[in-house]
Formats: structure tokens, C-alpha cells, sequence
């Protein structure tokens, strides 16, 4: 597929031609949500947990002797049924990840490219330059309708053009390696360099 590649300046810079393996193929819901899971799932902290009985700081003496009260037996006072006894079934520290196939992670990229590309929502720029003043960057991306997308740069990221888009809202800028498939669908239109574009085709294809 062919796409028109235009400078931050809005203006034409020729035509760049695109794999349609990558930019081309019928989007799968389903692969991009099994995905998106599989990222979320990553990134929790899994840190909750509560105290058993065994980590509750009271007396582990019996409370009243067995027989001849008239009550119920009772150990210590750590048993769950007791306030500020320990919790029964709680949460624990684990991880919440799982593993997804690489050949599953790659359909699932390819369909989010596949899906803004279809969409009207890629565009195409030659690189990613700013004299680092957020305003001056804000007026060129709005001239260019951008005022929800993601940019993915090279495999460096010019420092101030990443100093000037960090404080626009609803803009997230990424180099190459970080491509990933919540990022691409979260935000409304996917911004690539030409650099950035060769990267995937080279990646995925």
C-alpha cells in the first residue's frame, strides 16, 4: 500500500510504499484483546496480601480452658473467626503474568497496524526534529489534526523533540523497540517515521 509522507510542517514529502503483510491484513479483535491482556497483566504489581493466622501478632495461649465454661473450644486468639484474627483465603504476592505465543504478540501487532491503516488513522512523517519548546511543537501537530496520537520516532528519540511532546496531553511519543499494541489502540491516530515503518516491515514481515 501506498502512503503520502508529510513533515511536521504538514508539507509533502513523497510517498512511501508499505508491506501489506503488515499494514494489510484483516484486522483480528480477538488476537489484539489477547494481547492487550497479556500486557496489562504484566505490568501488575501483584504486591497485595494480607496476614494469615500464622503472621498475626497475639497471644498464642488458649484462651479458656476446654471444658466447663459453657462456650465453645477456642485455641488462640489468631484464629480467623476472632476480630483481628488473620485472614482466611486472602490475596498473596504473585505474579499475574502469563505467556502468549510470539506468533500470537506478532498477529496481534500487525492487526493494530493493520487497523489504524485501514482506518484512515497512520500517518507517515520523514523524522522527528524540534527546537524542544512544547508550544511550537503543539502548533504543528494541531495544523496536523494530532491532538490524540501516538509517535513512534527511530531507535533513538531526539531528546527535545521528547522534552516538547512530554508536556502535551493525549500525546505519547515511543522509540521503535516500544511499539506495542495497548499504546497503538489507546490513542485515536499512530504517527510512524519512515525509519520506524522499515523497522516493522523488517520485524514482522
Amino acid at each position: 500500500m501506498k502512503v503520502s509522507v508529510k513533515t511536521l510542517d504538514n508539507k509533502a514529502a513523497g510517498d512511501v510504499t508499505l508491506a501489506d503483510t503488515v499494514f494489510g491484513i484483516e484486522p483480528r479483535a480477538d488476537i489484539m484483546a489477547r494481547v492487550v491482556n497479556w500486557q496489562l497483566a504484566k505490568r501488575r504489581a501483584g504486591n497485595h496480601k494480607v496476614q494469615i493466622r500464622s503472621e498475626i501478632a497475639r497471644t498464642g495461649a488458649k484462651l479458656f480452658r476446654q471444658k466447663g465454661t459453657g462456650n465453645a473450644r477456642h485455641g488462640a486468639a489468631s484464629s480467623n473467626i476472632f476480630r483481628g484474627g488473620g485472614v482466611v483465603h486472602g490475596p498473596v504476592v504473585r505474579d499475574h503474568g502469563h505467556s502468549l505465543q510470539k506468533k500470537v504478540r506478532a498477529l496481534g501487532l500487525k492487526s493494530a497496524l493493520s487497523a489504524k491503516a485501514r482506518d484512515g488513522k497512520l500517518i507517515v512523517i520523514d523524522g522527528l526534529k524540534s527546537d524542544g519548546k512544547t508550544a511550537t511543537l503543539k502548533g504543528k501537530l494541531s495544523k496536523m489534526g494530532l491532538d490524540n496520537a501516538l509517535i513512534i520516532g527511530g531507535a533513538e528519540l531526539d531528546a527535545q523533540f521528547q522534552r516538547a511532546a512530554n508536556n502535551i496531553p493525549h500525546i505519547d511519543v515511543l522509540p521503535q523497540a516500544g511499539i506495542n499494541v495497548y499504546d497503538i489502540l489507546r490513542r485515536d491516530v499512530l504517527v510512524l517515521t519512515k525509519d520506524s515503518a522499515a523497522h516493522l516491515e523488517e520485524r514482522l514481515s
